[in-house]
This record gives structure tokens, C-alpha cells and sequence, in this order.
């Protein structure tokens, strides 16, 4: 089967979803997530100050914001690779603890796929399940079973370099999958594919998190990505990263391809735009600096 028969496996997949059950409501139950006060800085540079969300169990939560705002200094303190500074909070599922804690407690996935080029499909999914010493055995026979689920049908035996960027994703997404954790963190998944392979991933996506109900910090720098994917979106600040903005997207699902044309997802896009277009002015002007005034016609 070559790429693109997977490509047409894919968009049937998508097509799927729009006729899926959408997820139950996200419960009232407190929040998986808290963090409070959350700080860091690198020296003299302070990259993340006094941020402050909750996410709630099942739900799928987008973050935005301008270049160098934090993201990732955000990413790596959830996903337990960074300590916050003194003075910031942590709880997870209902437990105040420190960023190094929950390394192991939640799953995430860097920006660039980290395929080992020496192991199959199969062997790279099931690195997880290694690491907790599950059989090797049955663990690949659950890995070869997800194949389909993933858009891998016939790939398993499959090298990383005999993959599409695509597929390398969907490797990767499906290694995250199976270190079996309730919260997921995914940091950029796809922003190297090219816009239809990243509209296919997108309602794929929404499709698998609709099956398996995980929840979801999602990082990402695509305005429309992060409104069609989520429950919630977090526009950060410019350096030092804050909340600016948290908009809910009232928007249903399961989410049609067609969503994006819509006034009401347009509505929501002018929102966050502006947001992040006053935040972005501040990394250009130096203190005291005013925006350029356009001039007028005399």
C-alpha cells in the first residue's frame, strides 16, 4: 500500500468523524490540572510569569500566543522536564506536587517526531511499554492491532524513513496513545505537514481523542488549528508568558471541515487574532516605544 492509498485511508477516516457521536460533556469534577502562579526564568530572562489555568478532565484546551511567549518553557514544566520557580503551584488530579512528578504521570510529544530509525513502526509504538516492562510480546500484538485506528494498516514492518511526514506523525501520536495517561501533552504535532495532510491530522485527531477520552494540552501556533480543535483557548502574552486571554469555543462537534468558513468560528478567530496581534507589537517595540501610526493623506 503505498503513501497515497494511506492518504485516501486517512481522508475516509476524517469523513467518519463527522458523523461520530461527539464526547459527553466534560464533567464537573475538579480540575486534572491546576497551576498557579506558575513562573520561570533563565538567568536575567523571565520566560513564563504568574500563569495561571485549570483544565478539566476530558477536555481538549489549545494554547496560543506570539514567538518566544513560552510555550514550551509551559510544555516542559506539565510535562515534568523543567521545575517552576519558587513560589509557583502544581496540582495534579486533586495533589499539589512539583513539575518532576508528574515525569511519568502524563504523556506528551515533542514537536519533532523522535522515531529511532533503527526499530519498525511497531517497535517505536511500543517504546512505552517497554520503559514499564510490560511482555514484548503481547505489547506489539496490541500495537499491531491500533495499526488501522491510526492510518498505519500495513505499515507495522515499516522503517521511519520509508514513512511520509504524515505517517511519521500518526507513529508518534500512536506511541503517546499507548503510554496509557490521562493527560496528554502535544507540542506543535503538525506544524511541519503541509496544510491538507495538517486539515486531515485535525479531524483525526478529534476523532481518536473522541474514542479513547483523554484529556489534552495542545500547543500550537495555528490560530484556526487551535479553534477547530478545542474545548478551550489560552492566548498567552508576549514574554513573560501570562494568560491574556481565555475564550471558550462554543462551537459543536463533532467539527465539519466546513467549521472554519462559518461567521461564528470567523468571529471567534477576530478575537484571538487581535489578541495576539497587541501581544506580538510588544516584542518589536523597545520600552517606552510607541506602534508606528500609519500616515494619512493631507
Amino acid at each position: 500500500m503505498g503513501h497515497r492509498d494511506q492518504s485516501g485511508a486517512l481522508l475516509r477516516a476524517a469523513s467518519e468523524t463527522a458523523s461520530s457521536t461527539a464526547p459527553a460533556p466534560v464533567s464537573a469534577q475538579p480540575p486534572l490540572l491546576e497551576m498557579k502562579a506558575l513562573s520561570k526564568r533563565f538567568g536575567p530572562v523571565t520566560a513564563v510569569d504568574g500563569f495561571e489555568a485549570a483544565i478539566a478532565p476530558g477536555e481538549f484546551v489549545t494554547v496560543v500566543g506570539p514567538s518566544g511567549c513560552g510555550k514550551s518553557t509551559l510544555f516542559n514544566i506539565v510535562a515534568g522536564l523543567e521545575e517552576p520557580d519558587a513560589g509557583s503551584i502544581l496540582r495534579f488530579e486533586g495533589r499539589s506536587c512539583h513539575a518532576h512528578e508528574l515525569l511519568g504521570k502524563v504523556s506528551f510529544m515533542p514537536q519533532r517526531d523522535l522515531l529511532l530509525p533503527w526499530r519498525t513502526v511497531i517497535d517505536n509504538a511500543i517504546i512505552p511499554m517497554e520503559i514499564e516492562g510490560q511482555p514484548r510480546k503481547a505489547s506489539r500484538a496490541l500495537a499491531r492491532e491500533m495499526l488501522p485506528e491510526f492510518g498505519l494498516a500495513g505499515f507495522g514492518d515499516q522503517y521511519p524513513h520509508q514513512l511520509s511526514g504524515g505517517m511519521r506523525q500518526r507513529v508518534a501520536l500512536m506511541r503517546t496513545f499507548m503510554f496509557k495517561r490521562e493527560l496528554m501533552l502535544l507540542d506543535e504535532p503538525f506544524g511541519a505537514l503541509d496544510a491538507l495532510t495538517r486539515t486531515m491530522m485535525q479531524r483525526w485527531l478529534l476523532e481518536v481523542w473522541r474514542r479513547h477520552k483523554r484529556t489534552i494540552l495542545f500547543i500550537t501556533h495555528d490560530v484556526d488549528e487551535a479553534l477547530f480543535l478545542g474545548d478551550r483557548v489560552i492566548v498567552m502574552s508576549a514574554r513573560p508568558g501570562r494568560v491574556k486571554l481565555e475564550l471558550k469555543v462554543d462551537l459543536p462537534r463533532p467539527r465539519h471541515a466546513d467549521l472554519v468558513t462559518s461567521p461564528e468560528f470567523i468571529g471567534l478567530k477576530r478575537i484571538v487574532l487581535e489578541a495576539i496581534e497587541e501581544e506580538a507589537m510588544k516584542s518589536f517595540l523597545a520600552p517606552g516605544a510607541t506602534a508606528p501610526q500609519t500616515d494619512t493623506p493631507e
